[in-house]
């Protein structure tokens, strides 16, 4: 028999079972090493919303009522307080795969006390499938940060490009995408014809440019570029106005709980010059996001293009206001 594995989640030792080899597939916290023959399992988060955690079943603790006892009262030595993780001697060995037993019979301690939110993250890929503009596309997906994952609000807007491309014609348009990260909705518009350039943070690049390469190549009128653009900073310099000319600004999922929003919003000032439109698609999670949608109505004109009531996404257009 084997055990199982635990990640930490809201400071909660969390409980995973699994019963099939296949299921390791979906899930690359815990994964099959065929070179080592070893199931190898991290105490490691997903980098997503706490509120797609909990809809996950794999990821919901089932208390019994002395379990729930036991959070109240603590054992709160092995937790660090700063962080919510668990010690590096609490972390769980690596699990190995005996013969063809399918069944994991998971062991564990009672549950701690719950913290505050602390991802303990691994670096880790995964690829996923999509299919717009008439094309397969396989996205390589890292849980190392946000910008390695494909959030709803890119696949809203993906959506919305090839649904209304004849409205939105973006053949032969200067495109820039704020916060590409995995480059999703830059593919999607390069395949629509687009002169896409893709930005994120450097440590972002590489895997954006990969998979923009694998995904564009001889399926668009040009190749897409990758730039560096961080928020807020060096925009004239590295973006001059005088030169930097786009017809459509995009951004998707860039508004989440991060202290950069100022900055982003000076961002999207400063490349949405007159004539240019910014097409913004956001899931819309905290008090912060529709402080920031505020501010965004005063800057620009805008205009609510569609909603996703089921994702809690909406799709804005703005343009340059005068004064």
């Amino acid at each position: 028999m084997m055990k199982g594995s635990m990640i930490t989640y809201n400071g909660c030792s969390i409980l995973r079972t699994l019963r099939t080899k296949k299921d390791l597939t979906y899930f690359p916290i815990v994964w099959f090493n065929e070179m080592t023959g070893l199931l190898e399992a991290h105490p490691s988060a997903l980098a997503m919303d706490a509120e797609c955690l909990e809809c996950m079943s794999c990821m919901q603790p089932v208390l019994s009522a002395a379990e729930e006892e036991s959070c109240r009262e603590g054992d709160d030595e092995i937790v660090d307080n700063e962080t919510g993780g668990l010690q590096q001697d609490q972390l769980p060995e690596t699990l190995q795969l005996w013969g063809d037993e399918k069944d994991i019979i998971c062991d564990f301690e009672p549950p701690l006390k719950p913290k505050a939110w602390a991802p303990i993250i691994y670096d880790c890929f995964d690829k996923e499938q999509y299919w717009y503009a008439g094309y397969q596309i396989t996205i390589q997906e890292s849980i190392e940060e946000y910008a390695g994952v494909v959030w709803h609000a890119a696949k809203a807007l993906c959506h919305y490009l090839e649904e209304n491309r004849e409205e939105l014609n973006l053949k032969n348009k200067k495109v820039l995408e704020i916060g590409s990260g995995t480059g999703l909705v830059s593919i999607v518009a390069c395949m629509l014809g687009a002169e896409v350039t893709a930005t994120d943070l450097p440590n972002s690049l590489g895997n954006l440019r990969y998979n923009l390469s694998r995904n564009t190549k001889g399926r668009g009128l040009h190749n897409p570029e990758v730039r560096e653009l961080m928020w807020g900073q060096d925009l004239e310099a590295n973006f001059p106005k005088s030169s930097c000319l786009y017809d459509y600004i995009l951004a998707a999922d860039v508004v989440y709980h991060h202290k950069y929003l100022d900055e982003l919003l000076e961002t999207m000032k400063h490349l949405c010059q007159p004539g240019t439109e910014l097409i913004w698609a956001n899931k819309f999670r905290f008090n912060t996001d529709y402080d920031f949608l505020s501010r965004f109505n005063t800057l620009f004109e805008t205009e609510l293009l569609a909603e996703v009531p089921d994702l809690e996404v909406k799709i804005f257009k703005a343009k340059h206001k005068a004064g």
